[in-house]
């Protein structure tokens, strides 16, 4: 008999018990005698059985697999985020489904569709730049599948959400390039509709006010994230009557891509300008100058926002609190902001 023919009725047959006996022993049911469960978990070791999750969801309503849906892979962030949620879902036997949307609409609803698909048990959500419509998750939440947003997170829907204090992190980056004298501080700011963005901008604003300095707009430039058009934005910068002297960054490829242009330009880090990113992406502390970063505990997130998920995961919809986890987040000064031995 081949592995990948082996079935729950086979187990049965060759054991005669029933069919119910062997499923209920092998999704863990605690009414199976101890006896009975040790010989059917060692005869589907023997016979190399693979659970069919498909038919196994259509007995107990659920596939031990959770969906991760992500706006993109290219920095270190999500992945980071993923191994956090990944460990802890782990301990509880749920497997993950992960999918990325690379910053499209588009894509994010069709790997929501993918997840309805695949019967996820629950989905863990950070939105993709584009999204400001939210109708394909709210199909999860008619079909009481539980859903917790973390990062970029939607408001409109009220379930679990697990955010770093972007406003706090922001004013405390801007306080240091303050503290090193800076005065003509540049945003380069992230897309308006993202809450992250209007935080980290809010921190900015805030920062100079209680400062005395006045809020330019022309230092604040909106950005959609891509790198292609912020060579054009920091020579605007750097170029005006009265040059600014400061940078903070929504994220750090935005900083680093940023620091490459200064240099180019024949300006000095952080002698001329100094730079502040977000996140404390991997190669943040290995670019020239290392970066000033604000750093984000990234698998604490996930572990956090999957521990929320898997403790809505059988429960009624009106034990689903919208609570919010908040998450500190720190200051890493590198070069980019005071040079080591200064």
């Amino acid at each position: 008999m081949k592995s990948d023919q082996i079935t729950i009725v086979d187990i049965a047959n060759e054991l005669n018990i029933s069919k119910s006996t062997v499923s209920r022993a092998l999704t863990g049911h605690a009414n199976v005698k101890a006896e009975t469960r040790q010989k059917i978990l060692e005869l589907a070791e023997k016979l190399d059985y693979q659970r069919n999750m498909q038919s196994l969801s259509l007995i107990t309503n659920k596939t031990n697999t959770i969906g991760i849906v992500l706006p993109e892979f290219s920095t270190s962030f999500f992945p980071q985020v993923v191994v956090g949620a990944q460990e802890e879902a782990s301990k509880h036997g749920y497997s993950v489904l992960i999918s990325q949307c690379n910053e499209s609409y588009a894509t994010e609803v069709a790997n929501a569709k993918v997840m309805l698909a695949n019967r996820v048990d629950g989905v863990m959500v950070s939105l993709t730049k584009e999204t400001l419509n939210y109708d394909h998750w709210k199909v999860f939440i008619r079909k009481k599948i539980p859903i917790v947003f973390f990062n970029r997170v939607c408001n409109e829907i009220m379930v679990p959400k697990v955010v770093v204090n972007d406003y706090d992190a922001a004013f405390h980056a801007v306080e240091h390039l303050i503290s090193l004298g800076r005065r003509r501080i540049a945003h380069l700011a992230g897309p308006r509709q993202l809450s992250i963005s209007q935080k980290r901008l809010n921190g900015y604003c805030d920062a100079l006010t209680k400062h005395g300095i006045p809020i330019d707009q022309d230092l604040i430039i909106d950005s959609d994230l891509s790198l292609n058009k912020i060579k054009m934005f920091v020579k605007f910068l750097v170029e005006l009557e009265n040059p600014i002297d400061g940078i903070f960054a929504v994220n750090d490829p935005t900083a680093i891509e940023a620091m490459q242009i200064i240099k180019k330009m024949n300006k000095r880090i952080p002698e001329d300008i100094a730079v502040v990113g977000f996140s404390d992406n991997y190669g943040s502390s290995f670019a020239e100058p290392s970066l000033t970063t604000v750093a984000q505990p990234v698998r604490e997130i996930g572990k956090t926002a999957m521990e929320l998920l898997l403790g809505l995961i059988g429960k009624d919809m009106e034990e689903w609190k919208p609570i919010i986890r908040t998450m500190e987040a720190k200051l890493m000064v590198r070069d980019s902001t005071v040079r080591s031995g200064a």
